[in-house]
């Protein structure tokens, strides 16, 4: 399982609305190259299609092509464009940046459980008459999730699956060693300088 996380860190708005545009562009060319791409974990910013943070899972039966794919978003990404919310402001440079891990998905099975329970959110009749949300959690870390976001249990149970394999894979990883970035770290250091790709303009065009 590959899993890439697109961040805008500490940014301005303009950050994370570049990010909402690379999901975009995400979408587009996984599905173009046949690849995979499921939504695991979406942060919103206060604007509309403007995102802190997102977390996808990108999957496909060449998995070579996959990890290459994804390698290709991981780094420091610029967008080049006049704010589209401060229309005077002088900067036109917006950083964003991409974290790719590849997760075992056999790994922690027989220590993750699911248990199911009544959706919460909106949904209409259908979510509030089903016990649809499923919540995961790994037995020895303690490591739990909810989620209710799919209409179907066995949906809401892939994504939890996935995003409890991802949490350990970011704690193994500050464990590893505390001075490298975890996925969380991410939010607070974005590297502005030498970007993996450059997007230009309001249509979010590669440069």
């Amino acid at each position: 399982m590959i899993i890439l996380q697109l961040s805008s860190g500490q940014g301005p708005i303009e950050c994370s609305k570049a990010v909402g545009l690379a999901l975009v562009q995400l979408y587009k060319q996984s599905e173009a190259q046949g690849i995979r791409c499921e939504p695991i974990e979406l942060t919103p910013a206060e604007k509309s299609g403007c995102y802190k943070s997102v977390v996808v899972k990108l999957s496909s039966p060449n998995m070579n092509a996959v990890r290459q794919f994804a390698h290709q978003w991981q780094g420091a990404m610029l967008w080049v464009c006049e704010s589209q919310f401060r229309p005077k402001h002088r900067r036109k440079n917006w950083f964003f940046s991409g974290c790719v891990y590849e997760l075992e998905d056999n790994k922690f099975d027989a220590e993750i459980t699911f248990q199911t329970c009544r959706a919460s959110g909106a949904g209409g009749q259908h979510v509030n008459k089903t016990d649809s949300a499923v919540r995961a959690t790994h037995t020895k870390t303690g490591i739990s999730v909810r989620v209710e976001s799919e209409r179907s249990q066995h949906a809401n149970k892939k994504l939890a699956h996935a995003l409890v394999l991802q949490k350990l894979a970011d704690m193994q990883q500050m464990q590893i060693n505390a001075q490298e970035k975890s996925r969380w770290q991410q939010h607070k250091e974005v590297e502005r300088g030498n970007p993996v790709k450059t997007f230009k303009g309001p249509k979010f065009v590669a440069k």
